[in-house]
């Protein structure tokens, strides 16, 4: 078990669909203790029986838009732990509507909420846990390949996983000298709780299936496994990267299969 003895902290698990979940999933497996944070009150119900089922008590609510939240989670995780090995940072938003059209069409207030909270908040989350964190502990993110190309639709939210990578980079040299890493995975498609914000995102996991070389979707059990890997002892070299968990379909210029 590759984590066997961590303790490691998932943040933004919403449901038993949410990539959180097959991160934990895989840490839970591979040896890890588990701790969990949740958005708010309406997500708590969903939260708690995985909880059990991870045979974890220590749950806790923080909204990462409150720099106080962030800093009473890694406050009480220091209580129970006294110091964390790992800690998932799987969130982000924008509101519904900024979806809906073009980028052009991105409002101040979306772009301002977007950026708080699927970037700021890692950076805000990095700088209250690294003092807590081991030597050769790990942060991650999760990305999408919006961030490198244009997917329609996707808009504001594209812009904000490609400032959130960069965030990782410089993330990752800022903590290097306490021997810590950052590291970024950037998942195809999957269909999670937040995903169905998006305008024809049935149409963007049809699109993918047929231009990935592997011709299929990815899991969120595949990402978990990937995770565990990235915050292993055995990933203790890689540090800085965004890493693609996507069937292939990011290497692709254009596909050779026919239209059907």
């Amino acid at each position: 078990m590759i984590l066997k003895g961590k303790k490691a902290l998932i943040m933004g698990l919403a449901n038993d669909k949410s990539i959180a979940y097959g991160i934990a999933k895989s840490f839970k497996r591979e040896g890890a203790e588990i701790a969990i944070s949740y958005a708010g009150e309406s997500v708590k119900k969903r939260v708690m029986p995985i909880a059990e089922e991870l045979g974890t008590e220590l749950v806790f609510e923080c909204d990462v838009s409150k720099d106080q939240d962030i800093e009473n989670l890694a406050n009480n995780i220091k209580e129970v732990w006294n110091n964390i090995d790992i800690v998932v940072h799987s969130i982000a938003y924008a509101p519904k509507d900024e979806f809906k059209n073009g980028v052009i069409d991105t409002t101040r207030a979306g772009f301002g909420i977007a950026m708080d909270i699927s970037v700021y908040s890692f950076i805000a989350v990095v700088r209250a846990f690294s003092s807590i964190m081991n030597e050769e502990g790990a942060f991650l993110t999760l990305s999408y390949y919006g961030a490198q190309k244009v997917v329609p639709h996707y808009n504001v939210m594209g812009i904000a996983k490609a400032a959130l990578e960069s965030a990782t980079r410089y993330l990752a040299f800022d903590i290097a000298k306490k021997n810590q890493r950052a590291n970024c995975i950037s998942a195809g498609p999957i269909k999670t709780l937040s995903a169905y914000s998006i305008t024809g995102f049935h149409l963007l996991m049809e699109h993918t299936v047929r231009v990935s070389p592997l011709g299929r979707h990815v899991t969120i059990e595949e990402v978990g496994d990937t995770a565990a890997f990235l915050c292993s002892e055995w990933a203790r070299g890689i540090t800085g990267q965004t890493i693609y968990v996507d069937s292939g379909y990011s290497i692709m210029g254009v596909s050779d299969k026919e239209e059907e």
